[in-house]
C-alpha cells in the first residue's frame, strides 16, 4: 500500500513521541522506582570445613548504602527492618556506608538506626574507598563503632559456637587503604573455614591462591545500569572482571559479589536491583 506523505509524517511523530514516551518511562523508573525495588539474594555455602555446630548459620552482608546520595535515613531504617525480620546469626558490612563523608552532616539519628541492627553474633565490617580519606576515616569508625559494629581491617576473629569456631577476617580498602592480606591471616588455622571480607572484588584473581574459602565483596554496584545485549554500563576500578553472584574459582576458593544497596555519581538502577545477601552455611562434616 502506498504512503502518502502526510501517513508519513503522522507516523513517524507518533513513533518519535512514543519513543519520547518510553524514555520519559524509563528515566522515571531508572530514578525512582529500581532503586527502591530491594531483592534479597540467597546463597548456601556448603564446605567440608564448617563445623557442624553452624550447619544452617545464616549470615547476612549488605554493602555500599551511600547515604546521602539520594538515599536517606528513612531509606536506611526500611533497610534495617528488612534486615532484622532476617533473624540472622552475623551481620556483615562490606564498606561505603557515606556517599562524601567530608559534606555529610552525620546526624544522630544514622547511629541510632544501625545500633537497631541484631544479630546473636555480632556485627563486622571494613572499610570501602568512600569511607577512607582525611575527615571520612576516623569519622566513619566513629559511626560504626558507636553503632555496635567492629572493625576488621588487616586482622581476623573467630566466631565460636561452643567448642567449634571459624575464620572471619577482613582487609583494609584495596584503592585507599594499606591492605595486607598476609598479615590478616597471620596465625589462623589451616583447617579453619575462612571466610573473608574485601570491599572491591578483583582482588581475587589474587586471593584466591591464599588459605580462604570464601570472599564476601560490594563496590560494583552491579554495574548500577545494565543494557539488553551490551552489560554493566559502568564498572568502578577494581570491579570490572566480577560484577554480580556467585565466582567460583581455583582451590575451591569462592567469591559472591553484591550489587549493594545505594547509587553514586548517577541516581540510578536500571535491570540492576538493590540487594542485600543471605548466606545458609552448610556443613558436610
Amino acid at each position: 500500500m502506498k504512503i502518502t506523505r502526510r501517513t508519513f509524517i503522522k507516523r513517524t511523530l507518533a513513533s518519535a513521541a512514543a519513543f519520547i514516551g518510553l524514555n520519559a518511562f524509563g528515566y522515571s523508573y531508572a530514578r525512582y522506582m529500581e532503586p527502591n525495588m530491594l531483592a534479597i539474594r540467597r546463597h548456601e555455602i556448603k564446605h567440608g570445613k564448617i563445623p557442624r555446630h553452624f550447619h544452617n548459620f545464616k549470615v547476612l552482608q549488605f554493602s555500599d548504602t551511600h547515604v546521602g546520595f539520594h538515599y536517606e535515613l528513612d531509606d536506611l531504617e526500611r533497610l534495617v527492618e528488612k534486615i532484622n525480620a532476617e533473624k540472622a546469626d552475623l551481620i556483615l558490612f562490606t564498606g561505603d556506608l557515606v556517599d562524601e563523608p567530608h559534606t555529610y552532616s552525620f546526624p544522630p539519628r544514622l547511629i541510632q538506626i544501625l545500633k537497631r541492627l541484631e544479630a546473636n553474633q555480632g556485627k563486622y565490617w571494613i572499610y570501602g574507598n568512600h569511607d577512607h580519606g582525611g575527615y571520612g576515616t576516623e569519622k566513619i569508625r566513629d559511626v560504626m563503632e558507636q553503632s555496635g559494629f567492629q572493625l576488621l581491617q588487616n586482622e581476623h576473629t573467630l566466631i565460636e559456637n561452643g567448642s567449634a569456631s571459624f575464620t572471619l577476617a577482613g582487609v583494609d580498602d584495596i584503592m585507599l587503604g594499606q591492605p595486607d592480606l598476609e598479615q590478616t591471616l597471620e596465625n589462623v588455622p589451616t583447617d579453619s573455614f575462612t571466610l573473608l571480607m574485601v570491599h572491591e572484588p578483583d582482588v581475587a584473581l589474587e586471593y584466591q591462591h591464599y588459605p580462604v574459602d570464601v570472599q564476601l565483596s560490594g563496590h560494583s554496584h552491579g554495574g548500577q545500569v545494565q543494557v539488553p545485549f551490551f552489560g554493566y554500563l559502568v564498572t568502578p576500578p577494581f570491579a570490572e572482571h566480577f560484577v554480580e553472584g556467585h565466582y567460583p574459582l581455583v582451590n575451591g576458593f569462592n567469591l559472591y559479589v553484591s550489587r549493594g544497596i545505594g547509587t553514586t555519581r548517577l541516581p540510578y538502577r536500571f535491570m540492576c536491583r538493590p540487594e542485600f545477601s543471605v548466606f545458609r552455611l552448610k556443613s558436610t562434616q
